[in-house]
C-alpha cells in the first residue's frame, strides 16, 4: 500500500511539473507554403503556434531571409487593394532583422483575403481563462495524490479557494476581463466595419466568460461534496486532468469549424464553406497547409498516461478497500 502512494504520488508529480510546462509552450503548429512565399524568405512557410493561451508567431526567418521577405510582402502590398486590404500597418511589423518575421500577422493578411476572422480572435473565452482551469486541474491533481480522504478534503478546498480568488481578482478587481473584451473588439474591428455588431460580439464575450468563471466555481463546489459523499468519486481528479490532450484537440477542431464556416464578405475572392485541416496537409486555393502537434502536446499525453496509471492503481486499492 505504502509501495503504491509513493508511485502514485511520483507519478502526478511527473504530471504536474508537465501541466506548468504545458500551458507556456507551444502546443500545435500551422503552417502555409504558396509559390509567392519561396522557401528561401520563408523556410518554414507562413507559420504560427498555438498556445492554451493565444497564438504566437513561428517564423524565425532573419537576416537576407527576413529582408528577401518584407520585399516579396511590400511588393505584394503594392498591388492589393485597400478595399480588402485595411491591415497595412501590420505588413509593417515584418522587418524587423533579427527578431525575424511577425507571421501572425502575415497569416491574417492571408485569411482575410477569404473572409477569415483574425486569428486572435478564436476561443476568447478559453484563453484568458485557461490559467485558472489549470490551477483547477492542479489542484485536483495534487488532492489525487493524497492517500488520506481528510488531506484531500482539506487540499481541495484550500486550492480550490485560492483559484477562485485568484480568477475573480484576477478578473474583476484588476479589470482583465473588460480590458480582454476590448482587445477582442479592437482586434474584430481589424477587418470587419460594423461597430453595433462587434458591441454584440463583446458582449457575448463577457457573458460567456461570467457563466464560465461563476460556472468553475460551481463545479469545485460539487467536486469538493462529490469526494466528500463518495470515495469512487477520487478517480475524477485524475481522470479529468488526464483527458487535457482530448478537450485540446476538441477545442482547437471545433474552431477551426467556426473559421471555416463563418466567412465574411469583405474578402476579395470567393470560396465555399471548408473544414480547415486539423491533422496533416490540406489544400485552399493555391495554399498548401499544414497542421501537426508541437513538442508542447507531447507534454500533454505525458499527462496523460501518468495520469492514467496512478488512476489504475487508485482504482485497484478501492476495489481491495484499501484506499479511503
Amino acid at each position: 500500500m505504502e509501495k503504491q502512494n509513493k508511485i502514485i504520488g511520483g507519478l502526478t508529480f511527473i504530471s504536474l511539473v508537465c501541466l506548468i510546462a504545458a500551458y507556456f509552450a507551444p502546443i500545435w503548429w500551422v503552417s502555409l507554403t504558396a509559390p509567392n512565399y519561396p522557401e528561401d524568405a520563408f523556410p518554414d512557410g507562413i507559420r504560427i503556434h498555438f498556445h492554451f493561451d493565444g497564438v504566437y508567431n513561428g517564423c524565425k526567418a532573419a537576416g537576407k531571409g527576413t529582408r528577401m521577405a518584407n520585399e516579396i510582402i511590400q511588393k505584394d502590398l503594392a498591388h492589393d487593394d485597400e478595399r480588402y486590404n485595411p491591415v497595412l500597418d501590420a505588413k509593417k511589423n515584418v522587418d524587423k532583422g533579427a527578431e525575424g518575421l511577425d507571421c501572425v500577422h502575415e497569416m491574417n493578411t492571408i485569411n482575410h483575403y477569404v473572409g477569415m476572422f483574425p486569428i486572435a480572435t478564436g476561443a476568447p473565452v478559453e484563453k484568458p481563462l485557461a490559467k485558472f482551469f489549470f490551477g483547477f486541474f492542479a489542484v485536483m491533481m495534487l488532492a489525487f495524490a493524497l492517500p488520506k480522504k481528510k488531506a484531500r478534503l482539506a487540499t481541495l478546498t484550500a486550492g480550490f479557494a485560492a483559484v477562485a480568488a485568484w480568477m475573480l481578482v484576477d478578473q474583476f478587481v484588476m479589470g482583465h476581463l473588460e480590458s480582454h473584451v476590448q482587445a477582442y473588439m479592437q482586434e474584430s474591428g481589424t477587418f470587419f466595419r460594423d461597430p453595433e455588431r462587434i458591441k454584440d460580439w463583446g458582449d457575448n464575450v463577457r457573458n460567456i466568460s461570467q457563466v464560465v468563471i461563476f460556472g468553475l466555481i460551481a463545479v469545485m463546489g460539487v467536486v469538493i461534496a462529490g469526494v466528500a459523499l463518495l470515495r469512487s468519486f477520487q478517480l475524477l481528479l485524475a481522470l479529468v486532468p488526464a483527458l487535457l490532450p482530448v478537450f485540446f484537440v476538441i477545442t482547437y477542431a471545433g474552431w477551426l469549424w467556426f473559421f471555416g464556416h463563418n466567412l465574411h464578405p469583405w474578402g476579395a475572392f470567393t470560396v465555399k464553406p471548408f473544414m480547415p485541416t486539423v491533422f496533416g496537409e490540406g489544400k485552399v486555393a493555391q495554399f498548401s497547409t499544414f497542421s501537426y502537434p508541437y513538442w508542447g502536446y507531447g507534454l500533454l499525453l505525458v499527462i496523460f498516461i501518468c495520469m492514467m496509471l496512478a488512476l489504475l492503481i487508485r482504482r485497484k486499492q478501492l476495489r481491495e478497500g484499501a484506499a479511503e
